[in-house]
């Protein structure tokens, strides 16, 4: 089995430059501290799935300062809707700000401030073409039992942190976030309703289609 090198690694993960408006919004996000942004390997990665299912209608769970919705919105067609959802109404102006000056107009983002546990039992089954979770790490699994239940067949389901910080790969990890993603993995990998795959890129993106 080969492994990765850390040079490679390096080069990989910021083969695909980070274009101005991400590294505005990443460095608000730094700012932030809570709001860790998404790295740029799986930023490319998000726009890369959006691009190949040509998704007009996005969930992202964690809008952050709004460095993943760029990502996603380069993806998406013209006519495409991102609706993302935090509870920080301080990290959704960041964002709207920077969905602003990166060109997009208002009724290209639908931004949501609330619980998301609370928000997505009233978002519509099947409506969606790709769902996006970057938030607190306990909620994953209630996250993503919404996110698949909002996806369309062909759907995709993204989430990020999924190695979080090398400790899901090593087994002495055993502290409460390490062991819900750890689970939630092993989870959506024997899924049979998914096509999944986890992406060692950033801090790893798990992927899946939804059958």
């Amino acid at each position: 089995m080969s492994t990765l090198k850390p040079a490679s690694w390096s080069y990989a993960e910021d083969f695909v430059p980070e274009p101005e408006a991400m590294e505005q919004a990443r460095a608000r996000g730094l700012a932030f501290g809570a709001a860790t942004p998404v790295g740029t390997g799986a930023g490319a990665t998000l726009r890369l799935l959006a691009a190949a299912i040509g998704a007009r209608h996005v969930i992202e769970i964690g809008t952050g300062a709004g460095t993943s919705g760029l990502w996603v919105l380069a993806g998406m067609p013209d006519d495409g809707v991102l609706t993302t959802i935090d509870i920080s109404p301080e990290h959704q102006r960041a964002a709207r700000e920077a969905y602003a000056g990166a060109g997009y107009p208002t009724q290209r983002t639908r931004v949501i401030t609330g619980r998301a546990t609370e928000v997505l039992p009233r978002m519509t089954d099947g409506a969606y073409d790709m769902v996006v979770i970057d938030a607190d790490k306990p909620s994953y699994p209630a996250y993503v039992e919404h996110g698949i239940r909002l996806l369309r067949k062909g759907g995709v389901l993204a989430l990020d942190n999924m190695l979080w910080h090398d400790k899901v790969a090593d087994p002495a990890a055993r502290d409460a976030e390490t062991t819900t993603l750890r689970d939630l993995g092993k989870s959506l990998r024997d899924n049979e309703d998914l096509v999944p795959s986890l992406l060692p890129v950033s801090d790893g993106l798990f992927v899946a289609v939804k059958r």
